[in-house]
Parts: C-alpha cells; sequence; structure tokens
C-alpha cells in the first residue's frame, strides 16, 4: 500500500515532467495527469495540473472525466481511437511515399509504425525542433523499427519540402495537434511555416488528432527564454511553445471521426 507522502513525491515528480518537456506529446500528458490526479485527487491538484500546459484541451476533457474514469478506460478510449486514424492514414501513404512531420506527436508516430508493420514502404523527412529538439525522439522512435528517417535542422524545413539539394518530391503532410480551433490547428512552433510551404508547393496537409482536442477557448503556452538562451546576456527572448496552422492550409483532419474537412471536423466536435 503506497503512503500518502509516496503519493505525493510521485505526484510532484510527474508534474515536473510534464511541466519540462520530459513527458511529450498531448495524449502522453494526458495520460500522465490522469495518473498523478489518481494518486492525489483534489480540486488543488486539478488546478495544478491543468496548469502546467495550458494549451492542452485533450489535457482538460480527461481531467474532468477522471473522477469516473479508471485507467483502463483511459486505455480503452486512447487505443480505440488510434486505431481509427492508423487505418485511415494507411490508406492516405502509397508506394515509395515521403512524408514529411515536424516534433512528436503519437498519433503520427503511432499510424506510420502501422503502415510499416501492415507492409507499407515509406520515408520521412523529420525537423528536430528546437530548442529541446523533440523532434529527435520521434526520429529515434521510426528509425527503431525500420522507417528510414531524414532529419533536417528546423530552418532548412524548406528545402525538405521543396526538391532541393538532393531532397526528394514530400507527397503528403502529417502534423500532429495540441488543440484544434474554429480558426485552425495549434501545433508546435513552425508547424503554420511549414503548412504554409507545403501550401504553395501542392503537397497535401493532414491533421491526426483526437477529436477531444477541440476547444473554444486557448491559450498559447509561452516558454521560458533560458530554453533559447542564457538571458543574463540581457537580450530580449520570445520563446513561443505553439503556433497556428490556418484552416486554408489543412487539407483534412483525421480523428476517430473519420478523414473529414476542417468545417465537418468542427461540426462534428462541437456536437460530439
Amino acid at each position: 500500500m503506497m503512503t500518502k507522502k509516496r503519493k505525493r513525491e510521485l505526484f510532484n515528480k510527474i508534474c515536473k515532467n510534464i511541466k519540462d518537456l520530459r513527458i511529450q506529446g498531448a495524449r502522453n500528458v494526458a495520460r500522465s495527469a490522469f495518473r498523478a490526479y489518481k494518486l492525489v485527487p483534489t480540486f488543488a491538484s486539478k488546478n495544478k495540473l491543468l496548469s502546467l500546459r495550458p494549451t492542452e484541451p485533450l489535457l482538460h476533457h480527461i481531467l474532468e472525466r477522471a473522477d469516473d474514469w479508471s485507467s483502463n478506460d483511459l486505455r480503452i478510449m486512447i487505443n480505440e481511437n488510434q486505431e481509427i486514424i492508423n487505418k485511415h492514414v494507411y490508406k492516405l501513404i502509397k508506394k515509395n511515399s515521403v512524408i514529411f512531420t515536424h516534433c512528436h506527436s503519437s498519433s503520427v508516430v503511432n499510424a506510420l509504425m502501422y503502415a510499416k508493420d501492415k507492409g507499407k514502404k515509406f520515408e520521412v523527412y523529420h525537423t528536430e525542433t528546437r530548442p529541446l529538439y523533440q523532434g529527435r525522439k520521434t526520429a529515434r522512435d521510426l528509425r527503431k523499427v525500420g522507417i528510414n528517417v531524414t532529419l533536417f535542422v528546423d530552418s532548412a524545413a524548406g528545402i525538405a519540402l521543396t526538391k532541393s539539394q538532393g531532397t526528394k518530391d514530400v507527397d503528403l503532410v502529417l502534423f500532429g495537434a495540441d488543440a484544434i480551433t474554429i480558426n485552425g490547428v495549434v501545433n508546435k512552433i513552425g508547424s503554420g511555416m511549414f503548412a504554409q510551404i507545403a501550401r504553395a508547393n501542392k503537397i497535401p496537409v493532414y491533421i491526426l488528432a483526437d477529436s477531444w482536442k477541440y476547444s473554444r477557448n486557448i491559450k498559447l503556452e509561452q516558454r521560458d527564454p533560458d530554453e533559447i538562451w542564457d538571458t543574463k546576456k540581457r537580450i530580449k527572448i520570445k520563446n513561443p511553445a505553439f503556433g497556428l496552422v490556418k484552416k486554408k492550409y489543412i487539407k483534412r483532419i483525421i480523428s476517430e471521426l473519420g478523414t473529414l474537412t476542417y468545417d465537418q471536423f468542427i461540426e462534428n466536435s462541437k456536437n460530439d
């Protein structure tokens, strides 16, 4: 039997790991926060967990249900949603496709692993995602299962998306989402710029996400400037964690609701 003291210690450790981005991806954050809340199920605990990552509607939705759900309920919901997403993405990927993605999304990674396991042959162009390099985790995860990955520094994404300096034609872009709003998708900073380049080069952009990432009101997180550079140098630094991918740049959103146009997804999510 775990003591109250030990539960509190684990709760604080999970909170720190979420805040410091040791736990990455909206689903992983939500799962970890759910576990933390179950250790210390108080109103104050819930508010603290919600404050750690304000740009995560999935976290809010799951914590709203935490008193009624078991860990198994959460696992089943996430796995069922992912299975539907996997099957839709599988149909998109053609033989020898080149797929571009950014940052780390468990929805994207799992869908690509599923496609690989089912025999699809493709490769992935991927950004390292500065300043905390979440893209390296994606590259390692994909390479571990035998998917060919080429890693680019973020500022070289234009080269990756435009068939230059030895790169191939990119067939599609797959992004995850931290939040989905009426006007666009909130995802890791840089995503909007990459989507704009993709649109200019007639490369379709697909968003992979649970419908619970829809939100009417979202706050964009600003990270500590020290993640970029030591601020003792007296240089002003902005470190936005997220940016907006405008809806006009998005071909479809793939979720447990199916492969839908942006407006169809919003309408279905409102009624869910």
